[in-house]
């Protein structure tokens, strides 16, 4: 191998100094809301399979999921499943071959985010009212 003195090479920028593009922010949510929902329907499923199994076994999972810490991770999960709904919508309608290039997916990428919240907030708002 050559002699390469190392110490004057540049580094590689590291994400504690790199800002990522919003749609590589917005990427790496899919990814991870993907994950969320499933997990989030994991424990509504076990919330059925309680009521299921009896009265005793329901009532510990109910008052879990109905705690404070619970609708803390429902909410969650709702946002997540609203971000990787409209985000879903969004690379489908990429399939089409369409909305590519920098502004608009920039521009997509800030109508997802600002759907997914307001329709976490309307979800939490019926949630209260019923």
């Amino acid at each position: 191998m050559a002699d390469v003195e190392r110490g004057n090479r540049p580094l590689s920028p590291h994400l504690q100094v790199y800002r990522l593009p919003l749609n590589a922010t917005v990427s790496i949510l899919h990814r991870a809301t993907g994950v969320a929902v499933g997990l989030v329907l994991m424990i509504l499923a076990l919330w059925f399979l309680g009521a299921a199994w009896s009265e005793p076994v329901f009532n510990a999972i109910d008052w879990l999921v109905t705690s404070w810490l619970g609708w803390l991770v429902l909410l969650a999960g709702a946002a997540s499943l609203w971000l990787h709904f409209f985000n879903g919508l969004r690379h489908l309608i990429w399939d089409t071959g369409a909305w590519f290039g920098q502004k608009r997916v920039r521009k997509s990428a800030v109508v997802t985010i600002a759907l997914a919240a307001a329709m976490t907030l309307v979800t939490l708002i019926v949630a209260i009212v019923w």
